[in-house]
């Protein structure tokens, strides 16, 4: 190896065959999961997928019933919470209320014996590190939402565990505050280096923050990779749907899949590109979003298509188009075949 090659990533944690029932109830069935050192990665599936329980099993709130958990390359499957070098951020913060937010966050430092001058260095840069200097004196009540959850974040990061697992712990936020602190927590999570494992059900929390992600569904992994990936190229038509807004269609005998942002809905007379596949059909609804408009039509063939339209200048009123006839093209590098990963030529 080179001096200019990098040098090869190596597992935080390793998951192989992990499997857990409660009764007749199939929680995660069989998960296999490599997450590299220094990696953000995100668990992402509606409720019930087991993305939660998956994370417990990681930090041995759970027994699996069968497979090995490695942290570091260290089978921790029978290893208890505490002896594993994990900490989780919960969504309700879990803050003793009683503490102040520099004990609070120096609590598990405190417990593993960590001396009271190493100790408040270590909160110090933890305060500053989650923007909260100067707040160190102050109890959780007198904090705001997002202050708690950088405390709650504060608290797990100072104690420097391997892997850091969070369980939707932007979910009592509200929308603006939640889009900041997606923000705030890759930058975090870029400064201190250390792997973040992330539960949510939220497709644009995982698809901004993630390095890579799986969306889980009935106890399995439907797809890993990048964000990029997993929306541009979705495995499988579970994946697609959930992901933002997807098209399936049916040519042939084959199912692709076109998002809405790649359809073009061509203007009276335009003629389409070369190459292009164009369909006509009608406008049934047209719902405004503010930076786009989405138009639902419904193919002569009979399909419904979802496109969007980005509003570039003020539109008026997009419900005049309701009703009309359209023509949908779109080309073949925007499609792609569910199942065999490939293109639709």
């Amino acid at each position: 190896m080179t001096d200019a090659e990098p040098k090869p990533k190596k597992p935080a944690l390793r998951l192989e065959g992990v499997r857990k029932s409660y009764g007749s109830v199939l929680a995660v069935a069989g998960v296999d999961l490599v997450v590299d050192e220094g990696e953000f990665f995100t668990l992402l599936g509606p409720s019930g997928s087991g993305k939660t329980t998956l994370l417990r099993l990681i930090a041995g709130f759970e027994r699996p019933d069968g497979g090995r958990i490695q942290l570091a390359g260290r089978d921790v499957t029978n290893v208890p919470p505490h002896l594993r070098h994990t900490n989780t951020v919960f969504q309700d913060y879990a803050l003793f209320p009683h503490m102040t937010v520099a004990d609070n966050i120096g609590y598990g430092l405190r417990v593993k014996g960590v001396s009271r001058q190493v100790r408040a260095k270590r909160v110090e840069r933890a305060l500053a590190m989650v923007r909260l200097v100067g707040l160190g004196h102050r109890r959780p009540n007198q904090l705001s939402g997002g202050q708690r959850q950088r405390v709650a974040l504060a608290r797990a990061v100072v104690n420097e565990p391997e892997v850091l697992l969070l369980d939707e712990p932007l979910g009592a936020l509200d929308l603006k505050l939640r889009q900041e602190m997606q923000i705030e927590l890759k930058q975090i999570q870029k400064e201190v280096g250390i792997t973040f494992v992330y539960v949510t059900h939220d497709q644009e929390e995982a698809l901004t923050m993630s390095d890579r992600l799986a969306v889980m569904a009935n106890g399995e992994i439907e797809q890993i990779g990048s964000p990029v990936e997993v929306y541009e190229r979705p495995a499988t038509e579970f994946v697609a749907g959930f992901i933002g807004i997807s098209n399936v269609l049916l040519r042939d005998g084959v199912r692709f899949v076109v998002r809405p942002e790649k359809i073009r809905m061509l203007a009276e007379g335009e003629q389409p590109a070369a190459g292009m596949t164009v369909e006509p059909g009608q406008v049934e609804e047209v719902i405004y979003v503010g930076m786009s408009t989405r138009y639902v039509v419904r193919l002569d063939r009979g399909e419904q298509l979802v496109t969007v339209r980005q509003n570039m200048d003020a539109i008026g009123d997009a419900r005049r188009f309701e009703g009309r006839p359209v023509r949908l093209a779109w080309t073949p590098d925007h499609t792609y075949v569910l199942g065999n990963g490939g293109r639709k030529a």
